[in-house]
């Protein structure tokens, strides 16, 4: 009769006259670490070290204004890197409370004249602005160049200042957003593999998104995101000037080189860069 093992070679009836020898080799272990954790300051950060959290002064704009449409970009593969960027756990618009705040008495002016913002994204998790910096230096991977970056060689990305180790938007004030005019149909679903289109062609044939026309789409590795590039006249040059006139009035600056980007000043956490997580948890510790 084959004697049965515990299943790494040690036969059950000599492996429990150990036991006790055992039981007490475990307890004489459990004792030094609880010795070991009381004297070392090392191990009692270890033990202490929480679940990344948002500070108290961040709130989900939800929870300041729901009307705001939230249109949330880095939780879907339809981004410049073509997948869910990590540290994007909801799709969750996290702010600063006085940009959130902000936010809200410009919404009340938009929505007095038949329009809504439209937020894409908002605080973003350091994490995952290394997500972009890594794939920034993977020269092979352009599978989503034909649409975000058509005229842009991967190679000059840090160069041309389309990716940057840091960004404002770790610091929880600043966020990327449009104008919808209401009411405003969601826009259709990216489906991998599509046929890609360039950001800057005409809206018709640019991936379709229900806000204005700002010349643009959201993203656009392109200086005709610029918000005042001398080609972009008309209608789209004057939808670009009503999102940055509706802002700046409630103190929001923006970055010229994205038509798109706004900063609320003076923002609570100026050189400060967080990386908790884009989820209810961080916000409500539940």
């Amino acid at each position: 009769m084959t004697q049965r093992t515990d299943g790494r070679g040690t036969p059950f009836r000599r492996w429990a006259s150990r036991t006790p020898r055992l039981l007490r080799g475990a307890v004489a272990a459990a004792a030094s670490l609880l010795v070991v954790t009381a004297l070392s300051p090392t191990a009692q950060a270890v033990q202490a070290v929480p679940r990344p959290k948002a500070p108290r002064e961040f709130v989900a704009l939800r929870t300041v204004d729901p009307s705001i449409i939230q249109e949330m970009r880095y939780i879907t593969p339809h981004d410049f890197v073509g997948e869910p960027i990590d540290g994007y756990r909801k799709p969750l618009c996290i702010l600063t409370r006085p940009a959130a705040e902000a936010l809200h008495r410009a919404q009340l002016t938009l929505l007095r004249r038949g329009y809504s913002l439209k937020v894409y994204d908002c605080y973003r998790p350091q994490r995952a602005v290394d997500h972009f910096v890594r794939w920034a230096k993977d020269l092979d991977d352009e599978r989503m160049k034909a649409e975000f970056y058509p005229r842009v060689d991967k190679s000059r990305l840090f160069t041309d200042g389309y990716i940057a180790e840091k960004s404002g938007h770790s610091r929880g004030s600043t966020m990327d957003l449009t104008i919808v005019k209401l009411p405003g149909l969601p826009t259709r679903p990216y489906h991998p593999g599509q046929r890609l289109v360039p950001c800057y062609a005409p809206k018709g044939q640019r991936f379709p998104d229900n806000s204005l026309d700002m010349g643009t789409g959201f993203d656009c590795f392109d200086t005709l995101a610029h918000t005042d590039d001398p080609r972009v006249q008309g209608v789209q040059r004057a939808n670009r000037q009503f999102l940055k006139s509706t802002l700046a009035a409630q103190g929001f600056v923006n970055l010229p080189e994205e038509w798109w980007h706004f900063t609320y000043q003076p923002e609570p956490f100026p050189s400060t860069y967080f990386d908790f997580p884009v989820s209810w948890r961080s916000v409500t510790g539940l």
